[in-house]
């Protein structure tokens, strides 16, 4: 079984996950932007029992376009974002795929705000790609 493991820039704060993930998606909504700093955010959710979660965090909550929570875990010393939780998806655990840094890691199959919000030049080549928005 595949363990990987993402960590915040400093190291201090880590998610452990075990086996593949269960969604692996790429967001274009401006939340997202902001949170990630780009032109959009690549994620992934696993099941909560394949996460085990190591070091300290603080949390943000925000109420999301389609009026749901979702509650960043970053590192109260670096500011990286490790892990979140949306409400509407109990049992998951969401990780910023770029916390792995694995250029290997598997690539999205889920686009969303991808016509209304997508930055032009940005193209997601991708096979299969749902999009959404």
């Amino acid at each position: 079984m595949v363990t990987r493991r993402a960590e915040c820039s400093c190291g201090q704060l880590s998610a452990s996950c075990s086996g593949e993930p269960v969604r692996v998606s790429v967001c274009h909504c401006l939340a997202c932007k902001r949170r990630t700093g780009s032109a959009f955010s690549f994620n992934a959710r696993f099941p909560e029992d394949k996460v085990s979660i190591e070091g300290r965090s603080a949390e943000f909550t925000r109420i999301g376009e389609e009026g749901g929570c979702v509650t960043y875990s970053f590192c109260p010393d670096c500011g990286t974002t490790v892990h979140y939780r949306i409400d509407v998806q109990s049992g998951l655990i969401a990780i910023p795929v770029g916390a792995f840094a694995d250029p290997s890691f598997p690539p999205p199959f889920l686009s969303f705000y991808h016509d209304s919000r997508r930055c032009q030049w940005v193209e997601v080549r991708t096979e299969p790609l749902a999009t959404f928005g």
